[in-house]
């Protein structure tokens, strides 16, 4: 576990697909703070990261907690790590924490964020709608 977060950090400051593509599991799942039904499986969940690397200014880990919870797909309890994150969006200061769940492999297997203030989460919504729609990962609104 402690490889692939560290794996992952590295990969969330360079920008680097390629890694996080290999910590994810076929059917990751991730839930996000402004969609209430989760981005689900590798491809999706890779894109959408390809546009939070583009959209988020400032980026930052600041600190982590670990140990294990329930995980939200399977309901059974997983090794996980809270990182604790600062960004800005669009002018926008963002606090913020990214909950890991990892299989027996140490591949990432559950993602949760949370973000806030809810001025924020209004801006990285609109920011990572606009991104999903230029990448053809969702459909334009009519």
């Amino acid at each position: 576990m402690e490889k692939t977060v560290e794996r992952f950090r590295d990969a969330v400051k360079e920008r680097d697909l390629a890694v996080l593509d290999e910590l994810f599991t076929e059917d990751i799942r991730l839930y996000s703070p402004v969609k209430f039904t989760p981005f689900e499986g590798k491809v999706m969940v890779t894109g959408l990261f390809g546009v939070l690397l583009r959209t988020f200014e400032d980026f930052r880990y600041v600190g982590h907690f670990e140990g294990a919870a329930e995980t939200s797909g399977d309901g059974g309890e997983a090794p996980a790590m809270v990182l604790l994150f600062r960004a800005t969006i669009g002018g926008k200061r963002i606090h913020g924490i990214d909950l890991l769940h990892f299989d027996g492999t140490g591949r990432i297997k559950e993602f949760t964020v949370m973000v806030r203030p809810q001025s924020a989460v209004h801006a990285l919504g609109e920011a990572v709608l606009a991104g999903l729609v230029a990448d053809g990962l969702a459909p334009a609104s009519p």
